[in-house]
């Protein structure tokens, strides 16, 4: 990929007496990942809760099916995905710590207006608002861990970073449906808006900007930190690798399945399975928690080992776990109790999430060191565009039209409505493999 004309690069300024002289120290690396990950543990922490508060939402606002998931998928993705890429672009060519802290900030700030919203269109306005900073999230931070641990510790790294989802999504249940049963379901937002908050302004005094490219080896055409990073010629480039656009949709496909699920699993136990909110909050939790983070982290480790010798390896591990998944996915939907769902459940929640690491350190390798930002981003606006904004959407719309067609059970089959999307990600996953090879070959 090319750029235009040179740039100066932060490396190591003078800062506050508390800061390490040098960010390359290994303890400070551990320390920005830890701190990288609060933050994004945050991100998804405010996610979660929209849909694990959404009856006593759908109870106090009188919101149907289909409006929680425009609310949680379409109308929340325009925003996260249309302004993710001026973003990215502006932090390829400047400072992304500041522009992850003032993001956290103003993701922080609408998550508060979420929790004071009156009525449905306020809490659109408020989720679309959480969509705008959640934007300045991510991205930022795949580059900034990109640059502080070398591509041999990368997948390590940033699967452990990648367990930010299941430990917020985790936090997310047990928090937001404690609070939600002893007070109320707006407190939830609130409080978790003010942390959001304090940690922005952590993430600003206490994290060094890297030098783009710096833990990359020497030689490696990664490590070109001399430009800047020309946001059309990085767009065209990405889509038309086919090992890079191939991801992305792999990726979006799966996250249909994994955010239509995510929005709905805990409305779907609660109303058609039986299961009642201290359930929620202790059970659901745990299960989230430790299948969805096994998942990540598991898959983090194997495109280590594998990847190396098998390139395809980053294609083949999720379509494998996806094969295996599905079975339990249905005994999950078809079963009657939510004890034996739970069961069901698990696997699908740690498998499905095989995904993610391989993705995100497939691209992180693959581009240029001053193109990361932008390619994370473009990465996510197409899983996003088609997981997030289209999953929750799909399945809450599908949701209405069985209700409207007299069933008695229209979200059990919405869920099953899912299945095809199985299919359909593992065979784009397939042909990634193949189009990974032949670039392996061409190289």
């Amino acid at each position: 990929m090319d750029g235009k004309g040179p740039i100066a690069v932060p490396q190591n300024r003078a800062g506050p007496f508390w800061m390490p002289k040098a960010t390359s120290s290994p303890g400070y690396r551990w320390f920005v990942l830890v701190l990288l990950t609060f933050v994004y543990v945050l991100n998804f922490l405010d996610r979660q809760l929209l849909s694990i508060l959404a009856k006593p939402i759908q109870d106090d606002l009188q919101v149907t099916d289909g409006q929680l998931g425009l609310l949680g998928g379409l109308y929340f993705a325009l925003f996260y995905c249309g302004i993710s890429l001026p973003v990215a672009w502006f932090a390829d060519r400047g400072n992304r710590v500041r522009v992850l802290s003032v993001a956290c900030a103003l993701w922080s700030a609408a998550t508060v207006a979420s929790g004071l919203a009156g009525s449905y269109a306020q809490l659109v306005l408020a989720r679309m608002a959480v969509g705008v900073g959640e934007a300045g999230g991510a991205p930022p931070s795949y580059a900034i861990l990109s640059d502080y641990f070398p591509p041999q510790q990368r997948g390590r790294a940033l699967g452990l970073f990648n367990l930010a989802p299941p430990i917020g999504q985790a936090l997310g249940v047990a928090f937001g449906a404690t609070l939600a049963a002893l007070y109320d379901w707006r407190l939830a937002f609130i409080v978790l808006g003010a942390v959001g908050v304090v940690a922005a302004v952590i993430v600003w005094g206490t994290v060094r900007e890297p030098a783009r490219g710096a833990s990359d080896p020497v030689g490696n055409k990664a490590t070109t930190t001399g430009h800047r990073a020309s946001f059309w010629q990085g767009a065209r480039d990405f889509f038309r690798r086919p090992a890079l656009s191939l991801v992305a949709l792999a990726s979006g496909a799966t996250q249909f399945i994994t955010y239509g699920m995510a929005n709905f699993a805990v409305l779907f136990l609660m109303r058609e399975k039986g299961m009642g909110l201290a359930d929620v909050a202790l059970y659901f939790s745990l299960l989230v928690g430790v299948a969805v983070g096994g998942g990540i982290f598991v898959s983090g480790w194997l495109v280590d080992r594998l990847g190396r010798r098998w390139p395809s390896a980053f294609a083949l591990v999720p379509a494998g776990a996806l094969a295996l998944a599905t079975p339990f996915y249905i005994g999950f939907v078809h079963v009657p109790d939510w004890q034996t769902a739970m069961l069901f459940l698990a696997i699908p929640f740690f498998l499905n999430f095989f995904y993610l690491t391989p993705a995100i350190t497939q691209v992180q390798n693959a581009v240029p060191a001053y193109q990361r930002t932008l390619a994370g981003a473009l990465l996510l606006l197409v899983m996003n565009l088609i997981g997030l904004g289209l999953g929750p959407t799909y399945l809450g719309a599908m949701s209405d039209h069985f209700r409207s067609g007299g069933a008695d059970n229209p979200l059990q089959m919405a869920f099953y409505s899912l299945l095809p999307f199985y299919l359909i990600a593992i065979a784009i996953y397939v042909a990634l493999a193949f189009a990974i090879n032949r670039e392996r070959k061409a190289a």
